[in-house]
């Protein structure tokens, strides 16, 4: 009947004394930071100049607040027990934390399949591409992917959330459904082979996307005759193929990683690590390698100056 879960923070040394404790928080509110104010950055320059608004950066704004929100709702936590060492909350935040996490972060996979498609169209048929690439079908497009992921996660939150649990300890850095399902007092063999089934779907369909997506764009910028014309035509890729490499490679180890990894303690390490991975790395991504973006910045600041 108790409706309160203890999360603890144990990393089995790396941080046991106070000197790391304080070095592993400043690293992670410093990062933190960078990411709220690099991905907010990246969403109000889009949204504030029209030359922006293609379905390429409206795409971008929705991967830039999935990220954004997933690190707003799990890394201030993460901080509270860094430094305390352990942080009660009731069953009811902490499946909602579960849901809501597990629903960002699979909308950015599926939002990067749906980016590579944009760069299919915008590059293998650029004449048609506004007829295709219509307002209303960016917005069923993202609209879609949230949808799918609603579907997705409404089974095992529903048995999460009625499973009976024996303990109150929850080990790890906020509520992860694995670690939640830990401490059932039930049977959760198919709850896992679910998750797992799930998790490999939300991969492989917009990696499938992508993989093809390139495979036919490739086929398309080697039939252009000039080197010049095909280095311009692929920069337009370059910057969603970065981000495509470091999301899914991050993901890809969390799955594969070999057996000595595996532990408890890793695995909070890197779920955090890789959440805080790509949102780091969006905002530089897209202003550093995207002309569009870079040229926007550089009007804004000849203003101000």
């Amino acid at each position: 009947t108790n409706t309160t879960i203890v999360l603890e923070f144990i990393l089995n040394g790396f941080s046991s004394g106070p000197i790391q404790q304080i070095v592993v928080f400043l690293i992670s509110i410093v990062l933190f930071l960078i990411i709220l104010a690099g991905n907010t950055f990246v969403i109000i320059i889009i949204c504030a100049n029209k030359c922006l608004h293609l379905p390429m950066y409206f795409f971008l704004v929705a991967l830039s607040l999935s990220e954004t929100l997933s690190n707003i709702l799990v890394i201030p936590g993460v901080l509270s027990v860094i430094i305390r060492g352990q942080m009660s909350i009731s069953r009811v935040v902490c499946f909602t934390q579960s849901y809501f996490y597990f629903f960002l972060t699979g909308t950015c996979f599926l939002y990067l399949g749906v980016m590579s498609y944009d760069r299919y169209v915008a590059i293998c048929h650029p004449l048609r591409y506004s007829t295709i690439m219509r307002k209303e079908l960016c917005i069923m497009l993202v609209v879609g992917c949230q949808l799918t992921m609603c579907f997705c996660l409404l089974y095992p939150i529903t048995k999460i959330v009625h499973l009976p649990y024996c303990g109150q300890i929850l080990d790890h850095l906020f509520c992860d459904s694995a670690a939640l399902m830990s401490l059932a007092c039930t049977d959760v063999r198919f709850l896992k082979f679910y998750g797992v089934i799930s998790s490999f779907i939300v991969l492989l369909v917009p990696l499938t996307l992508t993989l093809f997506s390139y495979i036919l764009i490739i086929s398309t910028v080697i039939r252009i005759p000039s080197v010049t014309g095909r280095q311009k035509t692929f920069s337009t890729c370059l910057s969603h193929l970065t981000m495509v490499v470091i999301v899914f490679s991050s993901a890809t180890f969390i799955g594969v990683r070999p057996p000595s990894y595996k532990s408890v303690s890793a695995n909070k390490v890197v779920t955090v690590g890789t959440t805080m991975l790509s949102a780091l790395v969006n905002p530089f991504v897209y202003t550093l390698r995207n002309e569009n973006v870079k040229a926007v910045v550089r009007t804004i600041l000849k203003q101000k100056r």
